[in-house]
C-alpha cells in the first residue's frame, strides 16, 4: 500500500491497552497508516507473556502489536503520568481497556477529558455498560460469551460451548475501530471529539440478536445443534463415503435444484413435511434421515461435482493444518524485533497489502525517543 493510500497515515493514537480487544483495535489503525504508541507496564502486557509460540514471542502478541511503537512506563510514578497526560494533549485518540475505574485514578476521567481536552476521541473498552449493575464486573472473553448467552447456542445437544476463539474480545475491537472512524468523520465537520464507550457485553448481545428475538416474539429457546444451523436447514455437513461435505439450503428453488439434482429425488421435494424452511426445521430428524444414506453412498468429490451442477453452496470442513495450506489464504509479512519475518492472515479489506513491513515492537523499544520528544 503507497503513502497515499493510507487513509489515516499523521493521525496520532495513545493506546494504554493489553490482552487482544484494544490492541486489535489499534492494530487496524496502524495499519491504516496512524501512528500507535502503545503504553505497557515496564515488565510488558499481559499478551507478551501468553505464550513463546512464534520465535520466542506470544502468537497473541505477533497478531495484534506489528506496526505499534512500544513505551514502558510505571503509570503510579507522577513522573511518567505527566509524560502521559502530555501525549494525551497530543494525541487525536486514546484508547484504553484497563479495569473499571483506572483511567479515571489516572486523571484521565470523561469529565477531564471532555474540559481538557475537547478535541479527543477517547475510547474506553469495558466489559459492561458502566451505566448498569455490571459495571465494576471483571469482564474476559470467556465470561462474557457465557453471561451473554453465546455459550447457550454453541456446542452440542448435551453440551455448551465458548467459540474456539477469542469472539468476544475481537468484536469488541472491530466495534472500537468503527466508532472511531465514526467519531472522526464527525470531528472533521464539528471540529469536537467524542468519549465512546465500547462494553463487550453489548457486542455478544448484538450477535445474539436473532436467539433474543425468537425467544422474546416466540417463546422458541435457540437449540444447540453442533455443526448445523438452528434455523435453516438443511445446512449441515453430510457424511460421504470418504470425507463429509456442508450443504446450505438458504431458498426453496434451492431445495428443489437440491432434491432434482444432487439428491435425485423429486419426492422429497412434493413432501409436503418438507415444503419450507420452517417445516424442514421442524422436521429436521425426518429430513436427515432420508438425506444422510444418499450422501453416504457417494464420494465427496461426486457430492461436489453435483452440488456444482445444482448450483448449491458447499463447504469442507478444515482442519487447522487444511488453513495453513487453503487456496483462499491471502498472507502479509511481519517483521520481529530480532529482524525475522514470518507471515500471518492478511486483514480483510486489505488485499493489496501494508506496504512496508511492519515491525512487531520490542518492549519499550521506543521509550527514551517518546520520552525526548514529549518532554516537560
Amino acid at each position: 500500500m503507497s503513502d497515499a493510500a493510507r487513509p489515516l497515515e499523521g493521525l496520532f493514537v495513545v493506546s494504554i491497552e493489553q490482552a487482544v480487544a484494544a490492541p486489535l483495535c489499534t492494530v487496524r489503525l496502524a495499519d491504516a497508516g496512524a501512528r500507535v504508541v502503545k503504553i505497557e507496564r515496564p515488565e510488558g502486557e499481559t499478551a507478551r507473556h501468553y505464550d513463546s509460540t512464534v520465535e520466542g514471542m506470544s502468537a497473541y502478541f505477533v497478531w495484534l502489536n506489528r506496526g505499534k511503537q512500544s513505551v514502558a512506563l510505571d503509570l503510579k510514578a507522577g513522573e511518567d503520568l505527566a509524560l502521559l497526560h502530555r501525549m494525551v494533549a497530543r494525541a487525536d485518540v486514546l484508547v484504553q481497556n484497563l479495569a473499571p475505574g483506572a483511567i479515571d485514578r489516572l486523571g484521565l476521567s470523561c469529565d477531564v477529558i471532555a474540559r481538557k481536552f475537547p478535541r479527543l476521541i477517547a475510547v474506553n473498552i469495558v466489559g459492561y455498560g458502566q451505566d448498569t449493575p455490571y459495571a465494576s464486573m471483571r469482564a474476559y472473553d470467556m465470561l462474557v460469551q457465557a453471561e451473554s448467552g453465546i455459550c447457550a447456542v454453541t456446542g452440542t445437544a448435551e453440551t455448551p460451548c465458548k467459540v474456539g476463539v477469542s469472539a468476544a474480545d475481537i468484536a469488541t475491537g472491530m466495534n472500537a475501530h468503527a466508532a472511531i472512524l465514526e467519531a472522526l468523520l464527525a470531528r472533521g465537520k464539528t471540529g469536537r471529539g467524542r468519549i465512546v464507550e465500547i462494553a463487550m457485553f453489548d457486542g455478544m448481545a448484538d450477535w445474539m440478536a436473532v436467539p433474543l428475538l425468537h425467544n422474546e416474539y416466540a417463546g422458541r429457546e435457540t437449540s444447540r445443534y453442533g455443526l448445523a444451523h438452528a434455523s435453516i436447514y438443511p445446512y449441515r455437513p453430510y457424511a460421504c463415503r470418504n470425507g463429509a461435505v456442508v450443504v446450505s439450503i438458504q431458498q426453496n428453488s434451492e431445495w428443489k435444484r437440491f432434491c432434482e439434482v444432487v439428491l435425485r429425488r423429486q419426492d422429497l421435494f412434493a413432501d409436503e413435511r418438507f415444503a419450507t424452511n420452517a417445516w424442514r426445521v421442524a422436521n429436521r430428524t425426518a429430513l436427515d434421515a432420508e438425506i444422510e444414506p444418499l450422501f453416504a453412498a457417494i464420494d465427496r468429490e461426486e457430492a461436489i461435482r453435483r452440488l456444482d451442477e445444482a448450483r448449491i453452496a458447499w463447504g469442507r470442513v478444515s482442519e487447522m493444518r487444511d488453513l495453513s495450506r487453503h487456496r483462499a489464504l491471502r498472507r502479509m509479512e511481519v517483521e520481529l524485533p530480532d529482524g525475522k519475518r514470518i507471515t500471518v492472515p492478511m486483514p480483510a479489506g486489505r488485499p493489496e497489502g501494508l506496504g512496508k513491513t511492519p515491525t512487531v515492537p520490542a518492549l519499550s523499544a521506543d521509550t527514551d525517543r517518546i520520552r525526548s520528544e514529549f518532554a516537560a
